[in-house]
């Protein structure tokens, strides 16, 4: 089993790799042209409200409450049933969005004071400005979505390498457009925000080939009253939270941001970015991979394999998320050196960015937990719980923002954007512990053996790296000196050799990572380290 889901694993997260490298690519050309300013505030903000809302309907909530049920119509019905249930929630869920996306678009000047509400009171110009940008990227909700369920589709068929690549196409369109377009035009973040409604339809398009090879025609077809769309409504509602509780968190900080001084919402924005790069290419693909195959096993009343493959799964984010997170913290105002501190974007921008990457890199485990343990409940098609969980960690990690920045902002503090970083890292590790606690008590999830041996060794491991990469990486100012390919030749060797110490270490600890990859040691656990 874990061999092909090692395969299918790793196809995403190569694919979703490309994605991060051309998302970077595009996060450059944003800073060296745009920088950290007013420009780029509005545009995140503008971006951010339907990519929030995509976070719901398309890969969270819908991708949650569809998957499981049309993997249960795969294993217990005939084809065609699958394709009228495919087409029955292309139908309802493309017309609801388009009735959604019509409110957003007239409704933006609304929306805009609802999540950057400082600017509508003390600054007028950024607020315009995110308003005409937000009507054009909000119908990327409606072209996204349909895309997310195009890849639902496709992923529970095995297919997962055309919908793991879309999102290189959002990034091309937009490095494009902020290359090609912006510089051109009398209103460079307006042009950006057409970006954003071309790339919706460049990718929805793109899925097209895809569906026809596996034998499905794109058609929409009202049907509320499908039992397949009635039972994804039903378990859609509540995932509409459950599901995205970080991304809440993290318009929270768009909120709160938006009093702080100008360049918050931005240095957030790039350190966000950085944290999202291995979140992406591990965390969220392993979860794309596991859900199609949890909902199999507990459609088919599995208990074991599915407790195994949860448990292969969290071994597999121990074993990479650790290192990863903690190479984030050593590296990171060398990475946001590397790969941002170009044109308008100064050292000051680096420092003030570096806060917030640390910050963010201290929850990285707790936001790849939160991905990969979510699905244990979305596959048994429970949808409440993870609801419940939510909502607390929500409260702690609106009652950790206010605390954090209250404090350091009255502490004088340079960067108290800071303490928003570190609430949502703090209020996910208390999401991942209370998701998990619930598997346990459930009897779903049983650990198999060996786990104390894995952690010791991957944390003992994970210290040498860093003492490694520390000692490479040295002083910031040569960095911030040093010409563009040095500082790539240099980062790329800080992290060849911080892989290299890292894994050469677990292996005189007897940990092999082909274990992972070659198969499961008894139905109830995974790999013995």
């Amino acid at each position: 089993m874990s061999r092909n889901l090692f395969r299918s694993t790793s196809v995403v997260g190569g694919m979703t790799l490309l994605s991060r490298v051309f998302g970077l690519l595009r996060d450059m050309v944003f800073s060296r042209f745009f920088g950290a300013g007013l420009v780029m505030d509005a545009f995140f903000v503008a971006f951010k409200i339907p990519n929030f809302m995509r976070r719901l309907f398309g890969e969270g909530a819908f991708s949650q409450a569809f998957v499981p049920v049309i993997s249960e119509y795969k294993t217990t019905r005939e084809p065609e049933e699958v394709r009228e249930l495919a087409e029955a929630t292309a139908g309802t869920l493309g017309f609801l969005l388009l009735v959604v996306t019509v409110i957003g678009v007239f409704a933006a000047p609304v929306l805009i004071v609802l999540f950057a509400p400082g600017w509508f009171m003390d600054e007028p110009e950024k607020y315009s400005l995110a308003t005409s940008m937000l009507r054009l990227t909000f119908p990327y909700l409606l072209f996204i979505s349909l895309t997310a369920l195009a890849g639902g589709i496709l992923n529970t068929y095995g297919r997962f390498g055309s919908p793991a690549f879309t999102p290189v196409l959002l990034n091309l369109v937009l490095i494009g457009f902020a290359i090609l377009v912006a510089p051109t035009s009398a209103n460079p973040g307006v042009a950006l925000a057409a970006g954003v409604f071309v790339a919706g339809v460049v990718q929805l398009l793109f899925q097209v080939p895809f569906l026809w090879r596996i034998g499905f025609r794109p058609r929409f077809r009202w049907g509320v009253h499908h039992e397949g769309v009635r039972k994804i409504g039903r378990l859609m509602l509540p995932a509409l939270f459950g599901s995205s509780v970080a991304q809440i968190n993290l318009l929270l900080d768009t909120l709160i941001a938006s009093f702080l001084i100008t360049g918050s919402i931005s240095w957030l924005y790039y350190s966000d970015r950085l944290m999202e790069f291995p979140l992406g290419v591990f965390g969220i693909a392993l979860a794309t991979v596991i859900l199609p195959g949890l909902s199999k096993n507990h459609a088919s009343q599995d208990r074991a394999e599915f407790s195994a493959m949860l448990d292969w799964a969290l071994r597999l984010v121990w074993l990479i998320a650790v290192p990863a997170a903690i190479g984030l913290l050593v590296l990171a105002r060398p990475m946001l050196t590397t790969i941002f501190q170009y044109g308008v974007f100064d050292g000051r921008d680096v420092h003030m960015a570096g806060f917030s990457l640390m910050a963010y890199a201290l929850g990285l485990l707790g936001f790849t937990l939160v991905k990969v343990l979510a699905p244990g409940y979305f596959s048994r098609q429970d949808t409440k719980t993870p609801v419940r969980i939510g909502l607390i960690a929500l409260a702690v990690n609106l009652v950790l923002n206010l605390s954090f920045v209250i404090t350091m902002t009255q502490t004088g503090f340079e960067a108290p954007h800071t303490g928003l970083a570190l609430a949502t890292s703090l209020a996910a590790f208390v999401n991942a512990g209370l998701l998990y606690r619930g598997l346990r008590r459930e009897g779903v999830y049983l650990p198999g053996p060996g786990w104390g041996g894995l952690i010791s060794k991957v944390v003992f491991a994970s210290s040498v790296m860093a003492i490694g990469i520390a000692y490479l990486a040295g002083p910031l100012d040569p960095w911030l000196a040093a010409a563009g390919i040095t500082r790539v030749s240099w980062l790329l060797g800080c992290v060849l050799a911080g892989a290299a110490a890292y894994f050469a270490t677990l292996a005189l600890l007897g940990v092999r990572p082909a274990d992972f990859r070659s198969g499961l040691r008894g139905k109830s656990g995974g790999p013995s380290v």
